[in-house]
């Protein structure tokens, strides 16, 4: 059976660029630094103490910057959101509180657009 999501793949027009930000700014630990093939290498990163992991992968211009459908948890999105602010992540919405529960949206040095969630 099916016991969860390894990885999801991040698009990005900058390897090194986009390893900064993510380690830096997120916290994110690297798993996997490689070579892929002649032009990208094979980052993994390791969110936490989650079993899924963020790669960046080099992609082609006009498929980066979307919208990740998905979310990711923190404890606190009004702290996270403080914390990351401070480190110069960009938000596009400030915490928001509805019903069923908090979030917040930023974005990565490529666009590309995350949700920051109650868990």
């Amino acid at each position: 059976m099916i016991s969860h999501v390894k990885f999801v793949s991040i698009p990005t027009r900058d390897q090194e660029k986009a390893l900064a930000f993510y380690t830096e700014k997120l916290g994110f630990k690297v798993v996997t630094n490689q070579p892929f093939d002649d032009k990208q290498r094979w980052i993994e990163m390791r969110i936490g103490r989650s079993d899924t992991h963020f790669v960046l992968f080099g992609m082609d211009e006009t498929k980066v910057g979307g919208f990740f459908n998905g979310a990711l948890a923190c404890d606190s999105v009004e702290k996270t959101y403080e914390e990351l602010k401070a480190k110069g992540v960009e938000f596009t919405s400030a915490p928001k509180k509805e019903h069923w529960g908090t979030f917040a949206t930023f974005k990565d040095i490529d666009g590309n657009r995350f949700v920051l969630s109650s868990k």
